[in-house]
């Protein structure tokens, strides 16, 4: 390997893909290799972080890192320089140092590049801006860490000790759990309220079209009417009528009937709508949600496919820029390309008078980042479709169409609406309105859901009047409404609101998600796109956010976001902040720990189906189940995530105890054969991966015997993993814990012995 590779410049970048499409873009001269993801972390069994000095983090290697190092430390020994390349975020940067220091590199032996997008000219631009470690983002991203590390371990011991065993939080993650468990209290508190409205359908004589209009107001008072209510994240506005009921409006309708209806304003103008900017982590993980379904996981695992690049006519290619990102900006050198590019396939009339410049409006915006953008607009999604999977054409369809649609000229409306006056002393108002498409402008390429509704809105066709002008009453229609709570949380508006608060940061959302799906805490709607809190994510929010205001506190989330983003910027003090934020946070979790209850047992309307008597909802570390309030009884039912009971599955199979039908059941290991008789009834079988029947063979058998007494050992295994165990249980409770590599030999070996 060191004659092969002496004299060539290293580059470590962090993604076997990035290595392979770099490696073909620097040629010869350079020998580039990956880190796989992070070379360090804090260990998995301890905190690793010493909170008395200074909050000194302890860092380990880890496991697949081990073997990669090894051979790194040889390539850089060797190599007369060395480029470390990782992503353009805190993350690459920690990466980078991470090297540095694991390498043990002095500053005169590596530079730093970076770039946005995997193509021939941005990497090769990337040499002439080589730097050192920055090592305010390292700060950063360290101090991200700690941070995460310690209100997850001092957090959970708690929560296992006044909840359930099992459990966990984290700082964003329990925000974010707080968001959907106090939608479902305002969803539940949402009082429902009638409403109706009565449109009116006109048409002057002897002209086309007829049209309709909406009462607007009566005897003075404005009739559409909106209500804000006070969310725990948002205002929620609801739209409603002065007319409760169905009566109120009958001397509305009675004076229509008798008019005169006369028109009284006609207002036309010009509205221009401008494009929408391009895509940034949260509007690109938002728009493919809606889009094309995509959770927010698959859309950024995709893209990351897109932007290490994909193998296009025998060359790899990076499609999309960088997709971690919270800014606008677009560079003019690709502005140019592009409104040339518009021009030629749109014509000249779709490109804008001057660039279309987007400022962004997320707090801690990293300006110096690059919108989410197609490397080369001249790469069409068509042109591409037959290098790329069903789902990576998707995504880059979206953001192709949405990125040239950001550089075009505006959309341009004829607008009209047409106030009408109804009875002799005009007591009654209303109003129609229409519009007509100008000019498509951007809106030619690529429309967003805010558009589609804009669009179905305003799209009705207008007869020309003329003010004064009497219309004929044509047709009446009234319609009964209800007011609705504010809608659930999908993916797409939790994003949309984590960003709007400053919760997270692009490379945190999608996680975020995943981690408080995976832990329990929220659940998607079967057959829906709904996100809703589960029974055991609103448990731990109302248990939090009691002793732990701070944390559970949106405002203050969104502050120590922002007091990241100064450390990043050699702003703050990375041990300040972290202990400013511990002082009071130690406080609170001292007075959790006295303070804090253990949830009760919850009544419900389930009746036990062994003895007929109410149930009670409780909780175990492997979720929550009903439990009959007869402590004599052993009535219980299962419950999914979502709080809906689990019904056995049956199957042909009979008990042979007893002769009663056989059901498939799940427990902590696992679905097994259980007898529909129990609790009488305990008989049980081991089902294989089809659901059938499996004989149990029994412990294996070993050659060690007992030093107690004397029995032969067997191979048994706990939810703690396998170990040896005395044959005489239970009279002899000998264990003997073994590794996994003594167990491998004990099974080989009863494998040979069977086989002989």
């Amino acid at each position: 390997m060191a004659a092969t590779n002496k004299g060539k410049k290293l580059v470590i970048v962090e993604s076997p893909t990035k290595q392979k499409t770099i490696s073909k873009i620097l040629g010869s001269d350079f020998i580039v290799r990956s880190s796989f993801g992070h070379v360090r972390d804090l260990p998995q069994h301890d905190m690793g972080v010493d909170i008395e000095h200074d909050f000194t983090p302890t860092y380990e290697p880890v496991d697949r890192a081990k073997k990669m190092l090894k051979e790194l430390s040889a390539l850089a020994k060797a190599a007369p320089e060395i480029y470390l390349a990782t992503d353009p975020d805190r993350e690459g940067e920690a990466i980078a140092w991470h090297l540095v220091e694991l390498l043990k590199l002095p500053a005169n032996r590596y530079q730093r590049i970076f770039f946005h997008e995997i193509t021939p000219a941005a990497i090769k631009e990337s040499f002439s801006h080589a730097r050192k470690i920055d090592e305010n983002l390292v700060n950063a991203q360290q101090a991200r860490r700690v941070l995460d590390r310690i209100v997850g371990y001092k957090l959970s011991p708690l929560l296992w000790k006044k909840i359930t065993r099992g459990l966990s939080a984290g700082r964003v993650q329990s925000v974010a759990v707080r968001l959907l468990a106090e939608r479902a209290k305002e969803i539940a508190q949402f009082k429902e309220q009638e409403y109706w409205t009565l449109q009116a359908q006109f048409e002057k004589p002897g002209t086309a079209p007829s049209f309709w209009a909406r009462v607007t107001k009566y005897q003075g008072k404005n009739v559409e009417q909106t209500k804000t209510h006070k969310l725990f994240a948002e205002d929620y506005k609801v739209k409603t009528t002065v007319f409760d009921t169905l009566e109120k409006l009958a001397p509305v309708s009675e004076l229509l009937r008798k008019g005169p209806n006369t028109v009284i304003k006609i207002e036309k103008k010009e509205v221009k709508q401008h494009p929408k900017p391009p895509f940034i982590t949260s509007t690109l993980q938002q728009d493919a949600y809606n889009k094309l379904g995509f959770s927010s996981q698959k859309t950024m695992q995709t893209a990351q496919h897109l932007y290490e690049g994909i193998d296009v006519e025998g060359q790899t290619v990076g499609l999309i820029t960088y997709m971690r990102t919270d800014s606008f900006n677009v560079s003019k050198l690709l502005q140019e390309q592009t409104k040339k590019f518009i021009g030629q396939k749109y014509g000249e009339q779709f490109v804008p008078a001057k660039p279309n410049i987007f400022k962004s409006k997320v707090m801690g915006a990293q300006e110096a980042h690059e919108a989410i953008h197609p490397t080369d607009v001249r790469r069409t999604p068509q042109n591409m479709k037959p290098f790329l999977t069903s789902d990576q054409y998707k995504l880059y369809e979206l953001i192709w169409l949405r990125f040239v649609a950001s550089q075009m000229a505006d959309a341009v409306f004829n607008t009209v609406s047409i106030d009408i006056a109804s009875g002799p002393k005009q007591e009654c108002l209303l109003r129609a309105t229409g519009r007509t498409v100008k000019f498509p402008g951007y809106l030619s390429i690529y429309k967003d859901q805010e558009d589609e509704a804009n669009e179905e809105e305003g799209s009705a066709l207008l007869p020309v009047l003329s003010e004064s002008d009497t219309l004929k009453l044509v047709e009446l229609k009234t319609k009964d409404h209800k007011t609705t709570p504010p809608p659930y949380y999908n993916e797409a508006s939790l994003i949309k609101t984590l960003e709007k608060h400053g919760i997270g940061r692009p490379s945190t959302y999608a996680p975020t998600i995943k981690t408080i799906i995976d832990r329990k805490y929220i659940a998607r709607q079967p057959k829906s796109s709904k996100l809703v809190a589960t029974d055991l994510g609103i448990t731990v929010t109302e248990s939090l956010k009691d002793f732990f205001k701070e944390i559970m506190d949106l405002s203050y989330t969104a502050g120590v976001e922002e007091k990241l983003d100064q450390v990043a910027e050699g702003g703050q003090k990375w041990v300040e902040l972290l202990s400013d934020f511990y002082g009071n946070f130690s406080k609170e979790l001292a007075l959790a720990d006295k303070g804090m209850q253990r949830p009760a047992a919850k009544e419900t309307d389930e009746k036990c189906p062994v003895c007929g008597k109410m149930m009670l909802k409780k909780r175990s570390r492997f979720g929550e189940y009903l439990v009959c309030s007869d402590d004599t009884c052993k009535g219980k039912i299962n419950l999914s995530s979502t709080g809906e009971k689990v019904q056995p599955e049956k199957t042909d199979e009979v008990c042979d105890k007893c002769g009663k039908p056989m059901v498939i059941r799940t427990g902590r290991r696992g679905k097994f054969l259980a007898c529909s008789g129990y609790p009488a009834c305990k008989n049980t079988y081991s089902i294989d991966a089809q659901g059938n029947k499996v004989k149990s063979s029994g412990p294996l058998v070993t050659d060690r015997l007992c030093e107690k007494c004397g029995k032969p050992m067997v191979l048994r295994s706990s939810k703690r993993g396998e170990f040896l165990g005395c044959s005489g249980y239970p009279k002899c409770r000998t264990i003997v814990t073994v590794t996994p590599q003594e167990i491998e030999a004990i099974k080989q070996a009863h494998a040979k012995k069977n086989a002989a």
